[in-house]
């Protein structure tokens, strides 16, 4: 790519700030919590319908497609249109669905994640309209639904069902401006002790389930010390998120307890590798707890109902990969300068897309990962308009 093409990318970025800045205020003004997308995706496929992409559709789940080109070579530019909830309000010093801009900072909840990514890569579509789409590169924007709560089902849909299988897939998720090329895993774990309830005057009569359950919760926090770790993706983990238990009232021995485990995969550890550390945790099997992945059944915005198993692979290229090289290059003759190339803390997409389905993925967004589900959401301005020549000028590097 030339220096004139570079110049010409930043150039329409700017001229399309207004608009961009324009469209993000609008779809944060829309709630569209985990199942409730329903709304941002009309107002984002009427925007990419008015920018003119050649083909626009939903799927069934609900998920948003906008295609631009006609390539042999796709690529896919994926951003998630659910949010999580505001959290408590009292702890927003704006209107969390205001769109507000202070400081050259657009605020409100999905500013960063991730509906300000997303806005920028419908606007891609309306860059290379200007900056001319290479002969054998088309790329599809997708408006994902469903991530917040279940990341990676929206993709386990459209590789499966709708049988779309992209060349190489670009998260939008808030990157700081710095590529990411990996992530750990997630996977969520119950355990179930099982008592005898008996009355809570004469506990001796029964079997605390809770009390059956106290060392397995001590072996698990001990378990978390001894996990694996990658010099690159850090660390496995594993945490009690949840716990509770069931009696037949509350003066009555618990006949039931259960804890939700989040774990968190690094390179090297496998569902059945974490399911059995667990198994084999000498608490568990002196009280015959059953250990279990929870299975959901969510239901769209659209009323289709896809199971999910609670796993998500960890996954990671090398910065070695020519996708990862292919970033860098656009990134440098884009912005004179050496970009950060990284991990997520967090989980996305790339769950399936490679975790599950080795579709080579890379991130970049706009935004820091710090603001992410936090009160007072906020991307800056400038991301947004760097994020749009990023991905310009990548789909011309990657076309060439």
């Amino acid at each position: 790519m030339n220096n004139e093409i570079n110049k010409r990318i930043e150039s329409i970025s700017q001229q399309l700030q207004n608009n961009l800045v324009g469209l993000l205020r609008e779809i944060i003004a829309i709630p569209s919590m985990n199942g409730q997308e329903g709304a941002v995706i009309e107002r984002l496929k009427e925007e990419m319908e008015n920018i003119g992409y050649e083909e626009v559709w939903v799927d069934p789940m609900g998920n948003l497609f906008g295609r631009m080109g006609s390539g042999e070579k796709v690529l896919a530019i994926d951003g998630h249109a659910d949010t999580v909830d505001i959290g408590n309000p009292d702890l927003w010093e704006v209107d969390p669905f205001g769109g507000e801009i202070r400081d050259g900072c657009i605020y409100g909840r999905g500013a960063c994640d991730q509906k300000g990514g997303l806005a920028a890569a419908v606007y891609a579509g309306k860059m290379m309209q200007e900056v001319g789409m290479p002969d054998n590169t088309s790329f599809l924007v997708v408006a994902s639904v469903f991530e917040e709560n279940f990341e990676g089902l929206s993709w386990q849909y459209i590789v499966n069902e709708d049988k779309i299988i992209p060349d190489a897939v670009l998260l939008t998720e808030p990157t700081n401006l710095g590529i990411r090329i990996g992530q750990r895993g997630r996977l969520e774990l119950k355990v179930q002790t099982e008592g005898v309830s008996c009355h809570g005057s004469a506990p001796e009569r029964g079997r605390n389930a809770i009390y059956m359950m106290a060392p397995v919760i001590q072996e698990i926090e001990q378990l978390n010390s001894r996990l694996k770790e990658d010099n690159f993706l850090g660390k496995g983990s594993i945490t009690i998120s949840d716990i509770r238990s069931t009696a037949p009232s509350l003066c009555a021995v618990a006949d039931s307890a259960t804890i939700h485990l989040d774990r968190r995969l690094t390179r090297g550890e496998t569902m059945d590798s974490a399911l059995q550390e667990i198994k084999s945790l000498p608490s568990v099997i002196k009280s015959n707890a059953n250990v279990s992945i929870p299975e959901y059944k969510p239901v769209s915005y659209t009323g289709l109902k896809y199971p999910a198993n609670a796993y998500y692979p960890m996954w990671a290229l090398e910065k070695s990969h020519p996708l990862v090289q292919t970033a860098v290059k656009a990134f440098e003759a884009q912005f004179h300068e050496t970009p950060d190339v990284d991990k997520w803390v967090f989980s996305t997409n790339g769950v399936a897309t490679m975790g599950s389905f080795n579709i080579p993925t890379i991130g970049f967004g706009p935004g820091e990962e710090k603001f992410a589900h936090a009160a007072n959401e906020l991307v800056p301005i400038v991301h947004l308009v760097k994020a749009l020549s990023f991905y310009a000028s990548f789909i011309y590097h990657w076309g060439k």
